[in-house]
């Protein structure tokens, strides 16, 4: 909505920036506590996240390049210096990331990923509250009272009444850090928190994508988030099926 936050001389504080930097140290905080409380170690944690963050933001501007390719070809640097990012290109380099992490270390991968998604999902919650702020990843016209007239200056068509899609996704990412916390304090199966993330997120993102009116590329009748939601959504039920199969020859052996 207002993305210049206020500036200090020649420096200006952008509001997308900035909530991805308080999104990134309040998930950071979280995982270091919960690694603690679980006998994790924390250190780890820290690795992971500024490996995943860097991977992950170009991860993010990777798929964006794929996107928008018509326009790449036509003028690169306007493509790669935009705000431009697609969420799941970051996820999915960010979890790659890790993985290639944990078998150098020699650790579990997913004792690190159950433990990471719900902060993952804290993070992207106030990344969508910064899109917000800035104006992308906005809703289509409407004329109900939810709408939001976005000014000048910012990437949403200004004057008109759109849905705040970017508040939808925030709340929808704050939900889901809450249904993880609470799910693996039950959950006695390893990786399951992970893949229960995978499924949410992409119902989530497949569902929001019919209120969203940017340009963000299709495939075929489908958006591109919404293709990638339908193997997030199969790998998660893939994921859930070997967990618990795992589990089951674990405890058979341990009989």
């Amino acid at each position: 909505m207002h993305n210049d936050i206020f500036s200090i001389g020649s420096i200006t504080i952008h509001g997308y920036g900035l909530m991805i930097a308080i999104g990134f140290m309040v998930a950071l905080l979280v995982g270091t506590y919960r690694a603690k409380k679980k006998g994790l170690d924390p250190e780890v944690v820290s690795s992971i996240a500024m490996l995943a963050i860097v991977c992950g933001f170009l991860g993010a501007k990777l798929l964006y390049v794929i996107v928008e390719f018509d326009d790449f070809l036509k003028s690169p640097m306007d493509v790669i210096g935009s705000e431009g990012f697609v969420v799941y290109g970051g996820i999915i380099a960010g979890a790659l990331s890790a993985i290639i992490y944990c078998r150098i270390k020699k650790i579990s991968f997913m004792s690190y990923f159950d433990l990471m998604m719900p902060s993952v999902a804290i993070a992207q919650g106030f990344g969508r509250i910064g899109c917000f702020l800035a104006g992308c990843c906005y809703g289509m016209e409407t004329q109900s009272m939810l709408g939001v007239i976005f000014p000048e200056g910012s990437l949403a068509p200004a004057g008109i009444k759109l849905l705040p899609t970017q508040l939808f996704s925030s709340a929808g990412d704050f939900l889901i850090a809450g249904i993880l916390i609470w799910f693996s304090r039950k959950s006695k199966c390893k990786g399951d928190t992970g893949a229960l993330y995978l499924l949410l997120y992409g119902i989530g993102r497949f569902a929001i994508e019919f209120l969203r009116n940017d340009e963000r590329g299709i495939v075929g009748m489908l958006s591109t988030s919404q293709f990638i939601s339908i193997f997030f959504v199969i790998g998660a039920l893939i994921l859930f099926l070997i967990n618990h199969r795992n589990n089951k020859m674990n405890t058979t052996l341990d009989a």
